[in-house]
């Protein structure tokens, strides 16, 4: 699995970047909210989404300019009967705070505004996320902790949750020990978090 690209941007559009890597240009379908974060810059990371067309056996990359980003495009696919296209067209017309806003408020008129999302999609989306974004999914958890390193808070992260605990569990014991000690190092983080859970 990929998990980003990295590399010279060779074209921009704005729903499409081709990322020259070595020599080699991956074309990568992007959302309004990426391609504004790379208009101007020379050379991106971009972290991707490996999508199969199971009918065409078609391979498709989708790009996102953060981890968070790609988190909430991930959660809002697990929504039967939202696609991929659905999916970057509500990241094109707001931001992932402002949709996870409209979730949380219920707010079906604004996610309804969103092009090809109709109200029983819009009513399906609130249904299904609510529980999950208050829980902490749908949001890269680096994000979720401005004190301390994200490359720590993500191996931490990884540790618990391939240890079995749950990631809003892992989530919630992590802000906690970072709230009292902001400069906790992975292990540090790894050991008081096992004490707690």
């Amino acid at each position: 699995m990929i998990d980003y690209i990295k590399g010279a941007i060779a074209e921009l559009t704005p729903t499409t970047v081709v990322i020259d890597n070595n020599g080699i240009g991956y074309a990568i379908e992007i959302s309004l909210l990426t391609y504004e974060a790379l208009e101007g810059k020379a050379d991106a990371k971009i972290y991707i989404y490996n999508y199969l067309r199971q009918r065409e056996d078609i391979q498709q990359y989708y790009g996102f300019a953060t981890k968070d980003e790609r988190e909430l495009f991930l959660l809002i696919i697990g929504v039967s009967g939202i696609g991929v296209n659905s999916a970057r067209m509500m990241l094109s017309a707001m931001t992932p705070d402002e949709l996870r806003e409209a979730i949380l408020a219920e707010n079906v008129n604004r996610i309804k505004s969103v092009k090809g999302i109709g109200l029983k999609s819009a009513q399906r989306l609130i249904l299904e996320l609510k529980d999950k974004i208050v829980k902490g999914e749908g949001v890269d958890t680096g994000a979720l902790f401005q004190a301390t390193s994200n490359e720590t808070v993500e191996e931490a992260t990884r540790a618990l949750t391939m240890l079995g605990f749950s990631r809003p569990n892992v989530n919630k014991a992590i802000q906690a020990i970072l709230k009292n000690n902001p400069s906790a190092k992975v292990e540090d983080i790894i050991k008081t978090a096992l004490r707690m859970m």
